[in-house]
């Protein structure tokens, strides 16, 4: 597992080019069906327009797809797609919504005016990276609760869940380049009486202390 690149949020933003209104789209996504759900949801908000161009790229199988929707060959599609590869960006779909002012822009200036307006959506959607991490189960006496709380924070973690019964039971999703370092001073602080339960790894956003 390696840290990858994304959208934070869906974004949206506007572009004016010869009387040609571009309106840019960007939002994450985890499949292809959910890319598709939301490009048709564009398309009925924009079933006026004269065009709405598409791009998406996910990790889940490396798929590339784009579309020029009726624009000629190479000016729309492409561009919009140059966008994510060149920001290293997946799991991310662009749609670029044009509704045509009268006014020919010819192919170059298609291309700057789908790759702007394009750059203008994943810019406004905002860019997040997700790190490989990994989440523990750790059941501990309430005497060793204080001290181990008080030392989480050097390894950027985050408590999913506490349950206090007989026991304490934490739930931590600590990145896994962390892992090492966390689990000796785990081991060193209490002097092995935690023995920490590995649940699952998963990708996560983490914010530096």
């Amino acid at each position: 597992m390696k840290e990858y690149r994304t959208v934070a949020q869906e974004g949206e933003q506007e572009f004016i080019e010869k009387r040609s209104r571009f309106i840019g789209y960007a939002a994450p996504v985890e499949s292809e069906e959910e890319a598709l759900r939301l490009l048709g949801e564009r398309r009925a908000l924009h079933r006026e327009a004269s065009h709405n161009v598409w791009a998406y790229v996910l990790r889940d199988g490396q798929i590339r797809r784009y579309s020029d929707d009726g624009e000629p060959q190479g000016t729309a599609g492409i561009p919009v797609l140059d966008v994510l590869l060149k920001g290293e960006l997946v799991d991310v779909l662009v749609v670029v919504t044009r509704y045509f002012g009268g006014t020919l822009l010819g192919a170059g200036g298609l291309v700057r005016a789908y790759s702007h307006t394009a750059k203008l959506a994943v810019d406004a959607a905002g860019i997040r990276c997700m790190t490989p991490c990994t989440v523990f189960r750790l059941q501990m006496d309430y005497s060793w609760y204080g001290k181990i709380t008080y030392f989480l924070p050097e390894f950027r973690t985050v408590v999913l869940d506490t349950q206090f019964a007989e026991a304490v039971t934490m739930v931590l999703r600590i990145p896994t380049q962390d892992c090492p370092d966390f689990l000796k001073k785990l081991r060193e602080a209490s002097f092995g009486s935690i023995v920490p339960e590995k649940i699952e790894e998963n990708y996560a956003f983490v914010e530096e202390n």
